[in-house]
């Protein structure tokens, strides 16, 4: 029986083979600030991450998203958790069929 990739798995399996590394459930915080709901720590980063690509073209919010991945991913460090955390991103996502 051959074995599939991460990149091959459907999500649902890929999210029960990473419980140990990779942080799923929501991590937001401030520090200092305290939260009456849950959500709201998510809130404000969406809406940090909305304000950093207001007034944008799509090609300049393309190149913040890629710098804001490689400072993330320098700040996280740990190869094995970017790589866990590349293979859930790309689980779900079909490549385009290239036509000889």
């Amino acid at each position: 029986m051959s074995q599939l990739t991460n990149s091959e798995l459907p999500m649902s399996q890929l999210q029960n083979q990473l419980p140990n590394q990779l942080q799923l459930q929501p991590n937001f915080n401030e520090p200092g600030k305290r939260y009456f709901r849950d959500f709201t720590p998510g809130d404000d980063f969406y809406e940090a991450l909305i304000d950093t690509h207001r007034d944008l073209t799509d090609e300049q919010s393309a190149l913040v998203n890629a710098k804001l991945i490689l400072l993330l991913a320098n700040h996280v460090g740990d190869l094995d958790v970017l790589r866990e955390a590349m293979a859930l991103a790309r689980a779900d996502v079909v490549p385009l069929k290239t036509v000889a």
